[in-house]
C-alpha cells in the first residue's frame, strides 16, 4: 500500500492551514459532481477536473467547515464526586457531559490511497484533555493500589495523553465525503462514527503499576555429613528403651507346627544341649498319661517324637514342662546310663 502523505497542517500542535490539500484523479467520480452540485447554492460550472478540484477545495477551507465525527457521553466528575439521585433522568444530567468529536479536513487523497484525512480543532482536544486530567486520571489513580512513584506515572500518562490526542488524525475512505453538507461542514455516514469513537477512546491508555520485583530466594548450601553445626542430623537414631528384652531362641515354639515340620531332619535348637544345660521345672502336669520307662537313647534326646501326626493335628501340642517328668534319670545322655550310676561307684 502506497505511503501515507500528509501536510503538515496535519502534524501534532499544527494549526489549521488556510487552503486544504486536495488531489484528485484524471477521472472524476460521479458521486462527487453529484455532492459539489447539491451543497452549492450558487451553480458552478463542474466540467473538468480542475474546475472540481478548485470547487471541493474553496468548499472545504471555509472556516465554517467543521464536520462533527462523533459524539461522547462522559462524566463530568470522578466517581466518588457524582450526585445521586432518585430520578435517573436528573441524575445523568447532573452527572454527564456530551463532548462532539469535530474535525476539519486537511487532506483529500483521490490518486494514491483514496481516502480522506480529519484533525480534530482544537476546543475538541481542549475538551478531551480536561476530561482526562479532572475526571480520567483521578478515577484511574483511585482504582490501583499505591506504590512509591504513583503520582509520577499518573503525570506521565496524561502528558503522554496530550501528545496523542494532538497527534490524532481520523482517515477514512474518501466516500465519507458524501456526508458534505453547505459551507464544508457534514457528518459521517455508514457507520463510521463508531470507528472514531474507538479511536478516541483507545487513547485513553490504563494506568499500569509496576510489575512486582522479583526476588533472590538465598538457598542455604547441603551440609556435609563432617559439618560440626548439624552434627545431630548425621547421628544415629537411639533405640527405644521400651523395647521387649530378648528372649532365647530355645524358648520359643511354633504353637502349631505343621505337618511338613515333623519330618524335618534337623532336630531343634534345644534338642542338642544336654541336660546339664538346660533348667525345666517339673510341675505337676495338667493330665495324666501312662507311665511308661524311656529306655536308653544311643542318640541325644529330640522332641520331634512328640508330634503328632495329621490324624491327630486337633490335639494340643505338649510343652517340654509337660514332658519333664518323663526325663528322668534313666534317660541316655551321651552313651551313658544314668541308672546305672552304682556299678560305676567303685570304680570311680
Amino acid at each position: 500500500m502506497p505511503v501515507q502523505l500528509l501536510p503538515a497542517s496535519a502534524a501534532a500542535f499544527a494549526p489549521r492551514a488556510s487552503s486544504v490539500n486536495v488531489v484528485l484523479g484524471s477521472k472524476v467520480e460521479p458521486w462527487l459532481t453529484k455532492t459539489l452540485k447539491r451543497i452549492n447554492k450558487v451553480k458552478r460550472p463542474l466540467n473538468s477536473v480542475p474546475q472540481h478540484t478548485k470547487c471541493l477545495t474553496e468548499t472545504l477551507s471555509s472556516p465554517n467547515a467543521i464536520w462533527i465525527l462523533a459524539s461522547l457521553m462522559l462524566p463530568k466528575a470522578p466517581e466518588d464526586k457524582l450526585k445521586q439521585d432518585p430520578n435517573p433522568l436528573v441524575e445523568a444530567i447532573s452527572n454527564y457531559q456530551l463532548i462532539h468529536l469535530e474535525a476539519y479536513i486537511v487532506h483529500v487523497d483521490m490518486v494514491l490511497r483514496n481516502e480522506v484525512a480529519f484533525k480534530l480543532t482544537p476546543d475538541t482536544i481542549e475538551s478531551l484533555i480536561e476530561y482526562h486530567k479532572d475526571v480520567y486520571c483521578p478515577n484511574t489513580k483511585a482504582s490501583t493500589y499505591d506504590w512509591s512513584e504513583k503520582d509520577q506515572q499518573c503525570k506521565k500518562l496524561h502528558e503522554d495523553f496530550v501528545q496523542a490526542i494532538n497527534k490524532f488524525v481520523f482517515t477514512t475512505h474518501v466516500t465519507a465525503l458524501e456526508g458534505l453538507e453547505e459551507e464544508g461542514a457534514g457528518e459521517l455516514l455508514d457507520g463510521r462514527s463508531e470507528d472514531v469513537k474507538n479511536a478516541v477512546m483507545n487513547l485513553y491508555k490504563p494506568l499500569l503499576p509496576p510489575p512486582p520485583s522479583i526476588v533472590d530466594v538465598v538457598r542455604q548450601p547441603p551440609l556435609l555429613p563432617s559439618s560440626p553445626a548439624n552434627v545431630s542430623m548425621w547421628s544415629q537414631p537411639t533405640t527405644p528403651s521400651s523395647l521387649p528384652a530378648p528372649v532365647e531362641s530355645w524358648r520359643v515354639l511354633p504353637s502349631s507346627p505343621s505337618v511338613a515340620s515333623s519330618g524335618s531332619a534337623s532336630p531343634p535348637m534345644w534338642a542338642s544341649m544336654g541336660v546339664s544345660e538346660v533348667q525345666m521345672p517339673s510341675p505337676t502336669p495338667a493330665y495324666s498319661t501312662p507311665s511308661y520307662s524311656a529306655p536308653a537313647y544311643s542318640t541325644p534326646f529330640s522332641s520331634a517324637g512328640y508330634y503328632y501326626g495329621s490324624t491327630l493335628v486337633s490335639a494340643p501340642l505338649p510343652l517340654p514342662s509337660m514332658l519333664a517328668p518323663h526325663c528322668g534319670v534313666s534317660m541316655g545322655f551321651n552313651n551313658f546310663g544314668w541308672d546305672r550310676y552304682q556299678e560305676y561307684t567303685t570304680t570311680m
